[in-house]
């Protein structure tokens, strides 16, 4: 089984990953051809850094690895090169932009980073119920749920959203869960699993026989 990180680190890891809902005002307020530059610029820099780091270019060691390094899962720090998860959620921002309309884009976005972040601090301190092989907790993904809720709340208040359009986001947000519990099993990376099936599901609203 491979070596957990600290929670402190754990900790300060979801805080970086909090710090990206920047990237949620910038979908709100930019032009989305503004968007996709500025991601995908962001995207090459990250991955870049993170193959300098590996690399052990000095400069990178000295300053990324400083900072960085004890936070730093066992996957991402071995022999064979291995991204981060910063990447991957520059990569769902840019994926967002591309595909989905601006509130929908936003929900998609603030999904991922909210809900992620709760289930992993609260399954991590509070996970006695473990589910998928003990990988996940039903604690973590109940609080995945409940948070992801009240984003969807905020938004559907803020922007004046239809019902229907909350009902597809609690539809989508219980298939992110499920997703994110069965991370390992479907192949591919909650930080992508969670918005696209926000995204779909709220793109899906408007076919949907309610106000």
């Amino acid at each position: 089984m491979a070596k957990q990180i600290s929670y402190r680190q754990e900790l300060l890891r979801k805080l970086i990953h909090l710090s990206s809902l920047w990237m949620v005002v910038s979908l709100g307020i930019l032009p989305r051809s503004w968007n996709v530059c500025l991601f995908a610029v962001l995207l090459f820099g990250q991955v870049m850094i993170e193959y300098g780091y590996y690399k052990k270019w000095p400069l990178l060691v000295s300053t990324y690895g400083r900072f960085f390094s004890r936070m730093l899962r066992e996957s991402e720090t071995g022999e064979t090169f291995r991204l981060s998860g910063a990447p991957y959620v520059i990569a769902a921002a840019l994926m967002v932009a591309l595909l989905f309309e601006r509130t929908i884009s936003m929900v998609a976005l603030s999904t991922m980073l909210i809900g992620d972040t709760c289930a992993a601090l609260i399954g991590r301190k509070f996970g006695r119920h473990k589910i998928n092989e003990g990988t996940k907790s039903i604690e973590g993904a109940i609080a995945f749920w409940i948070s992801s809720a009240a984003v969807l709340a905020f938004f559907v208040n803020i922007y004046s959203q239809p019902p229907a359009f909350a009902i597809m986001g609690v539809f989508g947000l219980t298939v992110a869960m499920l997703a994110e519990i069965y991370e390992k099993q479907i192949k591919m990376d909650d930080n992508f699993s969670i918005p696209l099936a926000m995204g779909i599901s709220l793109s899906l609203a408007r076919f949907l026989p309610v106000g």
